[in-house]
Protein backbone atom coordinates (compact mmCIF):
# COMPACT_ATOMS: atom_id res chain seq x y z
CA UNK A 1 0.00 0.00 0.00
CA UNK A 2 2.63 2.53 0.71
CA UNK A 3 5.18 0.96 -1.89
CA UNK A 4 8.23 1.15 1.11
CA UNK A 5 11.41 0.25 1.23
CA UNK A 6 11.40 -1.75 4.03
CA UNK A 7 9.18 -3.55 6.35
CA UNK A 8 10.34 -4.21 9.57
CA UNK A 9 8.86 -6.33 11.68
CA UNK A 10 8.71 -6.20 15.95
CA UNK A 11 11.33 -8.83 17.29
CA UNK A 12 10.96 -11.02 20.30
CA UNK A 13 14.89 -13.08 21.20
CA UNK A 14 14.11 -16.51 22.44
CA UNK A 15 17.01 -17.70 24.03
CA UNK A 16 17.14 -21.59 24.31
CA UNK A 17 18.97 -22.87 27.42
CA UNK A 18 19.61 -26.43 28.19
CA UNK A 19 17.34 -28.14 30.63
CA UNK A 20 19.09 -27.37 34.03
CA UNK A 21 19.80 -30.84 36.12
CA UNK A 22 19.20 -31.18 39.94
CA UNK A 23 22.13 -29.67 41.54
CA UNK A 24 22.68 -26.87 39.11
CA UNK A 25 22.43 -23.87 41.35
CA UNK A 26 25.42 -25.95 42.54
CA UNK A 27 27.24 -25.92 39.47
CA UNK A 28 26.33 -28.80 38.46
CA UNK A 29 25.87 -30.07 34.66
CA UNK A 30 26.22 -26.16 33.07
CA UNK A 31 23.97 -24.78 36.17
CA UNK A 32 25.92 -21.38 36.68
CA UNK A 33 26.46 -20.70 32.97
CA UNK A 34 22.31 -21.01 31.74
CA UNK A 35 21.36 -19.31 35.35
CA UNK A 36 23.28 -16.45 34.16
CA UNK A 37 21.75 -16.45 30.71
CA UNK A 38 18.19 -16.74 32.58
CA UNK A 39 18.93 -14.10 34.68
CA UNK A 40 19.50 -11.86 31.65
CA UNK A 41 16.13 -12.22 30.06
CA UNK A 42 12.78 -10.66 30.99
CA UNK A 43 10.65 -13.73 31.40
CA UNK A 44 11.12 -17.53 31.89
CA UNK A 45 9.63 -20.26 29.25
CA UNK A 46 9.64 -23.76 31.04
CA UNK A 47 9.34 -26.32 27.99
CA UNK A 48 7.91 -29.43 30.17
CA UNK A 49 8.20 -32.83 28.25
CA UNK A 50 4.59 -34.37 28.72
CA UNK A 51 4.89 -36.95 26.45
CA UNK A 52 5.99 -41.05 25.90
CA UNK A 53 8.72 -42.02 23.52
CA UNK A 54 11.18 -44.95 24.46
CA UNK A 55 12.87 -43.27 21.63
CA UNK A 56 13.90 -40.32 23.12
CA UNK A 57 15.77 -40.30 26.61
CA UNK A 58 14.25 -38.16 29.61
CA UNK A 59 17.29 -37.37 31.69
CA UNK A 60 16.14 -38.41 35.07
CA UNK A 61 14.64 -41.32 33.38
CA UNK A 62 10.91 -41.45 33.36
CA UNK A 63 8.40 -38.48 32.38
CA UNK A 64 7.21 -36.47 35.17
CA UNK A 65 6.11 -33.08 33.90
CA UNK A 66 5.15 -32.04 38.14
CA UNK A 67 8.61 -33.32 39.08
CA UNK A 68 10.56 -31.57 36.39
CA UNK A 69 8.61 -28.09 37.41
CA UNK A 70 9.54 -29.23 41.14
CA UNK A 71 13.49 -29.06 40.03
CA UNK A 72 13.62 -26.18 37.57
CA UNK A 73 11.16 -24.08 40.68
CA UNK A 74 13.75 -25.33 43.41
CA UNK A 75 16.99 -25.09 41.63
CA UNK A 76 15.62 -21.12 41.05
CA UNK A 77 15.31 -20.82 44.81
CA UNK A 78 18.62 -21.94 45.24
CA UNK A 79 19.96 -19.85 43.08
CA UNK A 80 18.07 -16.88 44.48
CA UNK A 81 18.42 -17.55 47.84
CA UNK A 82 22.32 -17.57 47.36
CA UNK A 83 21.73 -14.05 45.84
CA UNK A 84 19.66 -12.80 48.34
CA UNK A 85 21.71 -13.75 51.07
CA UNK A 86 25.46 -11.83 50.07
CA UNK A 87 22.86 -9.21 49.88
CA UNK A 88 21.44 -9.87 53.53
CA UNK A 89 24.75 -9.84 55.13
CA UNK A 90 25.59 -6.77 53.39
CA UNK A 91 22.57 -4.66 55.03
CA UNK A 92 23.17 -6.40 58.68
CA UNK A 93 26.44 -4.64 58.44
CA UNK A 94 25.24 -1.04 56.95
CA UNK A 95 22.20 -0.86 59.52
CA UNK A 96 23.96 -0.29 62.19
CA UNK A 97 25.10 3.12 60.67
CA UNK A 98 22.46 3.62 59.02
CA UNK A 99 18.59 2.58 60.15
CA UNK A 100 16.94 3.51 57.26
CA UNK A 101 18.33 0.13 55.69
CA UNK A 102 16.41 -1.60 58.46
CA UNK A 103 12.88 -1.77 55.76
CA UNK A 104 15.10 -3.46 53.20
CA UNK A 105 16.22 -5.95 55.49
CA UNK A 106 13.55 -6.68 56.71
CA UNK A 107 11.59 -7.31 53.99
CA UNK A 108 14.97 -9.29 52.06
CA UNK A 109 14.74 -11.47 54.87
CA UNK A 110 11.47 -11.93 54.79
CA UNK A 111 11.89 -12.81 51.19
CA UNK A 112 14.71 -15.85 52.55
CA UNK A 113 12.22 -17.67 54.78
CA UNK A 114 9.64 -17.53 51.82
CA UNK A 115 12.41 -18.98 49.77
CA UNK A 116 13.05 -21.32 52.99
CA UNK A 117 9.82 -22.41 52.39
CA UNK A 118 9.72 -23.26 48.96
CA UNK A 119 7.94 -19.98 48.10
CA UNK A 120 9.54 -18.21 44.48
CA UNK A 121 9.12 -14.58 44.56
CA UNK A 122 6.50 -14.51 41.52
CA UNK A 123 3.71 -15.59 43.54
CA UNK A 124 4.22 -12.10 45.79
CA UNK A 125 1.55 -9.88 45.84
CA UNK A 126 3.99 -7.58 47.70
CA UNK A 127 6.91 -6.73 45.76
CA UNK A 128 8.95 -4.08 46.98
CA UNK A 129 11.21 -3.39 43.49
CA UNK A 130 13.15 -0.53 45.15
CA UNK A 131 14.59 -3.21 47.26
CA UNK A 132 14.94 -5.86 44.79
CA UNK A 133 15.13 -4.88 41.24
CA UNK A 134 19.13 -4.35 41.24
CA UNK A 135 19.26 -8.04 42.38
CA UNK A 136 17.64 -9.70 39.43
CA UNK A 137 16.35 -12.38 41.15
CA UNK A 138 15.47 -15.47 38.96
CA UNK A 139 12.03 -16.13 40.75
CA UNK A 140 10.72 -12.56 40.28
CA UNK A 141 10.96 -13.12 36.59
CA UNK A 142 7.35 -13.94 35.21
CA UNK A 143 6.93 -17.42 33.75
CA UNK A 144 5.37 -19.57 31.11
CA UNK A 145 4.72 -22.89 30.67
CA UNK A 146 5.43 -24.36 27.50
CA UNK A 147 3.77 -28.51 27.60
CA UNK A 148 5.52 -30.48 24.76
CA UNK A 149 2.93 -32.67 24.04
CA UNK A 150 2.33 -35.74 21.61
CA UNK A 151 -0.21 -35.23 18.79
CA UNK A 152 -3.47 -37.51 21.00
CA UNK A 153 -2.79 -35.11 24.19
CA UNK A 154 -3.12 -31.91 21.75
CA UNK A 155 -6.79 -32.93 21.07
CA UNK A 156 -6.95 -34.65 25.29
CA UNK A 157 -8.95 -31.44 27.00
CA UNK A 158 -8.67 -33.61 30.43
CA UNK A 159 -4.88 -34.41 30.24
CA UNK A 160 -4.56 -30.53 28.78
CA UNK A 161 -6.68 -29.24 32.30
CA UNK A 162 -4.12 -31.92 34.36
CA UNK A 163 -1.17 -30.48 33.04
CA UNK A 164 -2.45 -27.11 32.98
CA UNK A 165 -3.22 -27.09 37.07
CA UNK A 166 1.04 -27.67 37.19
CA UNK A 167 1.10 -24.12 36.06
CA UNK A 168 -0.44 -22.82 38.53
CA UNK A 169 -1.28 -18.81 37.52
CA UNK A 170 1.24 -19.08 34.87
CA UNK A 171 -0.31 -18.84 31.15
CA UNK A 172 0.28 -22.57 30.07
CA UNK A 173 0.62 -23.28 26.43
CA UNK A 174 0.20 -26.72 24.54
CA UNK A 175 2.57 -27.65 21.57
CA UNK A 176 3.20 -30.48 19.90
CA UNK A 177 6.74 -30.49 18.59
CA UNK A 178 6.61 -33.54 16.58
CA UNK A 179 3.69 -31.70 14.70
CA UNK A 180 5.16 -27.97 14.69
CA UNK A 181 8.34 -30.46 12.66
CA UNK A 182 5.56 -31.38 10.27
CA UNK A 183 4.47 -27.54 9.54
CA UNK A 184 7.90 -26.14 8.35
CA UNK A 185 7.35 -28.11 5.39
CA UNK A 186 4.24 -27.34 4.38
CA UNK A 187 2.31 -24.44 2.39
CA UNK A 188 0.74 -22.06 4.57
CA UNK A 189 -2.78 -23.43 3.57
CA UNK A 190 -1.71 -26.90 4.00
CA UNK A 191 0.03 -26.15 7.13
CA UNK A 192 -3.65 -23.93 7.95
CA UNK A 193 -5.64 -27.48 7.36
CA UNK A 194 -3.56 -29.74 9.39
CA UNK A 195 -3.79 -27.33 12.39
CA UNK A 196 -7.37 -26.67 12.46
CA UNK A 197 -7.46 -30.69 12.39
CA UNK A 198 -5.68 -30.31 15.70
CA UNK A 199 -8.39 -27.53 16.69
CA UNK A 200 -4.96 -25.68 17.19
CA UNK A 201 -5.14 -21.90 15.69
CA UNK A 202 -1.93 -21.03 15.32
CA UNK A 203 1.99 -22.19 15.27
CA UNK A 204 3.69 -23.21 17.97
CA UNK A 205 6.16 -19.85 17.75
CA UNK A 206 2.93 -17.43 17.42
CA UNK A 207 0.77 -18.72 20.07
CA UNK A 208 4.63 -18.49 22.10
CA UNK A 209 5.10 -14.67 20.72
CA UNK A 210 1.47 -13.52 21.86
CA UNK A 211 2.27 -15.14 25.19
CA UNK A 212 5.39 -13.21 26.03
CA UNK A 213 3.74 -10.31 24.46
CA UNK A 214 1.07 -10.52 27.10
CA UNK A 215 3.09 -11.43 30.12
CA UNK A 216 5.18 -8.83 29.68
CA UNK A 217 2.47 -6.59 29.33
CA UNK A 218 3.43 -5.41 25.74
CA UNK A 219 2.00 -4.20 22.67
CA UNK A 220 3.20 -2.91 19.04
CA UNK A 221 1.67 0.05 16.70
CA UNK A 222 2.75 0.96 13.20
CA UNK A 223 4.45 3.66 11.18
CA UNK A 224 4.12 3.38 7.69
CA UNK A 225 5.70 5.26 4.70
CA UNK A 226 7.40 5.44 1.44
CA UNK A 227 10.67 4.53 3.22
CA UNK A 228 9.65 2.00 5.61
CA UNK A 229 6.98 0.44 7.41
CA UNK A 230 7.77 -0.49 10.81
CA UNK A 231 6.24 -2.42 13.92
CA UNK A 232 7.09 -0.49 17.04
CA UNK A 233 7.06 -2.25 20.91
CA UNK A 234 5.31 -0.26 23.82
CA UNK A 235 4.12 -1.28 26.90
CA UNK A 236 0.39 -1.67 27.23
CA UNK A 237 -1.01 1.82 28.61
CA UNK A 238 1.12 3.71 27.08
CA UNK A 239 0.50 7.17 25.76
CA UNK A 240 0.82 8.97 22.90
CA UNK A 241 4.23 10.99 23.66
CA UNK A 242 5.39 7.88 25.47
CA UNK A 243 5.24 5.48 22.29
CA UNK A 244 6.48 8.72 20.35
CA UNK A 245 9.51 8.68 22.36
CA UNK A 246 10.90 4.60 21.23
CA UNK A 247 11.05 6.08 17.83
CA UNK A 248 13.03 9.26 19.37
CA UNK A 249 13.09 11.50 22.89
CA UNK A 250 12.56 14.34 20.66
CA UNK A 251 9.53 12.52 19.53
CA UNK A 252 7.92 12.66 22.78
CA UNK A 253 10.03 16.12 24.52
CA UNK A 254 8.37 17.81 21.93
CA UNK A 255 5.13 15.97 20.65
CA UNK A 256 2.05 17.97 18.99
CA UNK A 257 -0.44 15.32 18.05
CA UNK A 258 -0.39 11.83 16.83
CA UNK A 259 -2.76 11.36 13.39
CA UNK A 260 -4.26 7.72 14.14
CA UNK A 261 -5.99 5.20 11.86
CA UNK A 262 -6.75 1.24 12.83
CA UNK A 263 -5.24 -1.30 10.82
CA UNK A 264 -7.62 -3.23 9.76
CA UNK A 265 -9.93 0.32 8.87
CA UNK A 266 -7.24 1.25 6.66
CA UNK A 267 -6.93 -2.16 4.98
CA UNK A 268 -10.80 -2.35 4.67
CA UNK A 269 -10.49 1.59 2.97
CA UNK A 270 -7.62 0.63 0.72
CA UNK A 271 -5.86 3.49 1.12
CA UNK A 272 -4.89 6.12 3.87
CA UNK A 273 -6.72 8.43 1.16
CA UNK A 274 -9.95 6.91 1.40
CA UNK A 275 -9.49 5.92 5.29
CA UNK A 276 -9.49 9.57 5.88
CA UNK A 277 -12.50 10.48 3.21
CA UNK A 278 -14.62 8.00 5.14
CA UNK A 279 -13.21 9.72 8.61
CA UNK A 280 -11.58 7.02 9.86
CA UNK A 281 -8.21 8.76 10.63
CA UNK A 282 -8.31 10.95 13.60
CA UNK A 283 -5.89 13.13 15.77
CA UNK A 284 -5.24 12.53 19.14
CA UNK A 285 -3.41 14.31 21.48
CA UNK A 286 -1.10 13.80 24.85
CA UNK A 287 -3.18 11.77 26.88
CA UNK A 288 -4.24 9.22 24.10
CA UNK A 289 -3.60 5.66 25.24
CA UNK A 290 -2.07 3.91 21.89
CA UNK A 291 -4.19 0.78 21.37
CA UNK A 292 -2.76 -2.91 19.50
CA UNK A 293 -3.87 -1.96 15.69
CA UNK A 294 -2.85 2.18 15.57
CA UNK A 295 -1.15 2.91 12.73
CA UNK A 296 0.35 6.33 13.74
CA UNK A 297 2.32 9.58 12.37
CA UNK A 298 3.53 11.70 15.01
CA UNK A 299 3.36 15.43 14.67
CA UNK A 300 6.34 17.20 16.74
CA UNK A 301 8.35 20.55 17.32
CA UNK A 302 11.31 20.68 19.00
CA UNK A 303 12.75 24.31 19.48
CA UNK A 304 16.89 24.57 19.23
Amino acid sequence: MYNSEKIIPASVTFVDIAGLVAGASKGEGLGNKFLANIRQCDAIIHIVRAFENNDIIHVDNGVHPSRDIETINTELILADLQTIETRISRLQKEVKANPKVRDALDYIEGIKRNFEAGIPLSVSKNIIHEYIDDLHLLTAKPVIYVFNVNEEMLVNDDAKNGLRQLAGDNPALFICAKLEDELKGLSPSDATELLASYAVPEMGLVQMIHAAYDVLGLQSYLTAGQKEVRAWTIHQGWTAPQAAGVIHSDFERGFIAAQVVDYYDLIAAGSEVAAKAAGKVRTEGRDYVMQPNDIVEFRFNVSK
